[in-house]
């Protein structure tokens, strides 16, 4: 999909037709003419509503606001309605009522993000008719809407959407397609494409470095685990980042084992590890000045005799002892020896894991929102400042003192699940944290991604499935951290 922003008035732009944004139920907007016929279809500019009028080449989209995150709405419902037709072209204003530089990434990032699909698996495949959008600088006078800045804008948007479905897609594979080698495989493809570093490890290494935790998860699937290590090495860099994600391709439950309806779409667990190859993706095409190591734990949860088992007691990487009353909480198991190792290895300034971990973190905050968790309060701001920048929820689960005495265990250095049945995301992320070393505390956050990683219902600009959660939030806490501190952010 080609974009392009033309120093001209609407009216002067031709295309096969016009989409307009409308926030006022009274249609009170410059390009909003056709009063007579939006209110002969009782068309009342709800969020989300869509009105198309064939016979006057318009696509009218209400909106709740024209700030961003509306409007990358907005244009995600204007491309799934579009997709229905035999539209090649649209033009589209610039709204100036938040920012018109910031206005322009989220239709950008809303025409891509609303027109993907997964479709790999039909023997009918979609396609979607539109090619081009045009988008209108008219008169505006702000300094920083320049044609050229607009342009830059745009190609950002599409490095960052893009990368998002391309977490989509990999989220969205069967199991039986996106093994552990699988994704490394698609990871080493990845390292080619885009210049980057690329370690693979297998069982063996993880053995041999005392990563017994994680091997423990993988040990009983025919699929053998692997740990995947992507390296962005720009010139200079400003700060050096590891960004580790769980990368479960399956998860049965192990001999904790899932009711058969949880066990569907638990190909999504495997969202973390996702996230973080989408991120360094993005992070390297826009050649973002920071150091950037993608860590992902990679291994399948399933059941046999060689299964590890409730009571188990597991060593990890750093020596701490697991023991195991639950099968099923496995994700932080191999986060664990995943966080020792980006630490042993790396070094960081900054660390941050994606993980679908607990389904109390989807049952405090719903399927929409990721819980944000750590020592840092003011990382743990800018952590949110930057999802809500960039149209994704978050909200932060607060530590307490009283909440670690729950992981407690009589027969070694911690249990793997809590004690209560309650704040079980918090806690999981406790236990996580008994695994980042004392100096590195302050430079860590969790993200748990348990909810908006993948929905069995379009939400947003996300369809059914997979959302890519994560890449967005990732790269504008990057771009607002290491490059740039304007309010047109």
């Amino acid at each position: 999909m080609n974009f392009e922003v033309y120093d001209k008035k609407l009216s002067e732009i031709k295309a096969d037709c016009e989409v307009i944004f409308v926030i006022d139920k009274n249609f009170e907007h410059k390009w909003v003419t056709d009063k007579k016929d939006l209110k002969l279809l009782n068309f009342k500019a709800e969020p989300e509503e869509v009105a198309f009028l064939p016979h006057l080449k318009k696509l009218y989209v209400g909106a709740k606001s024209l700030n961003h995150d509306e409007i990358r709405i907005a244009a995600a419902k204007a491309a799934k309605k579009l997709k229905k037709t035999g539209i090649k072209s649209v033009k589209i204003g610039t709204y100036i009522e938040n920012c018109p530089i910031t206005n322009i990434k989220a239709v950008v990032e809303g025409f891509i993000l609303g027109s993907y699909s997964f479709d790999k698996y039909k023997s009918k495949k979609e396609t979607h008719p539109l090619e081009n959008v045009y988008m209108a600088k008219e008169d505006y006078s702000d300094k920083d809407f320049t044609i050229e800045n607009a342009k830059k804008s745009i190609k950002e948007a599409k490095i960052v959407s893009l990368a998002t479905n391309y977490t989509r897609d990999i989220v969205n594979h069967p199991p039986q397609d996106m093994t552990p080698e699988k994704l490394a495989e698609e990871a080493k493809k990845l390292a080619e494409e885009n210049n980057l570093e690329c370690k693979i490890y297998d069982e063996k290494y993880l053995e041999k470095n005392g990563m017994n935790a994680f091997l423990a998860v993988a040990r009983a699937s025919t699929n053998p685990p692997r740990l995947i290590h992507l390296t962005y090495k720009p010139k200079n860099p400003k700060a050096k980042i590891a960004i580790v994600g769980k990368g479960l391709t399956y998860d049965s439950g192990g001999l904790s084992l899932k009711p058969s309806d949880f066990m569907v779409t638990m190909k999504s667990d495997k969202s973390g590890a996702c996230a973080v190859l989408g991120i360094i993706k993005a992070a390297s095409e826009m050649e973002l000045p920071v150091e950037i190591h993608a860590i992902a734990g990679a291994a399948e949860n399933m059941v046999n005799g060689n299964a590890y088992k409730p009571d188990d007691i597991l060593t990890a990487k750093n020596g701490k002892t697991i023991e195991v009353r639950n099968t099923d909480a496995e994700g932080r198991l191999v986060l664990a020896d995943c966080l020792c190792y980006a630490q042993d290895e790396v070094k960081p300034d900054f660390i941050l894991d994606f993980a679908t971990l607990t389904g109390a973190c989807v049952v405090a905050l719903g399927e929409y929102t990721s819980g944000i968790m750590g020592h840092n309060k003011s990382l743990i701001k800018k952590i949110l400042n930057a999802a809500n920048a960039s149209g994704e929820l978050a909200s932060e689960l607060p530590f307490n003192r009283y909440l670690p005495k729950l992981l407690k265990s009589e027969v070694a250095d911690i249990c793997n699940i809590s004690s209560s049945r309650y704040g079980g995301a918090i806690t999981a992320a406790l236990f996580l944290s008994e695994f980042i070393e004392e100096k590195n505390r302050d430079k860590w956050v969790h993200i748990d991604i348990a909810g908006p990683a993948f929905v069995e219902k379009a939400w947003g600009c996300n369809p059914y499935g997979a959302s890519g959660a994560g890449v967005r939030l990732a790269i504008k806490w990057l771009q607002k951290e290491f490059v740039f501190h304007k309010k047109h952010s």
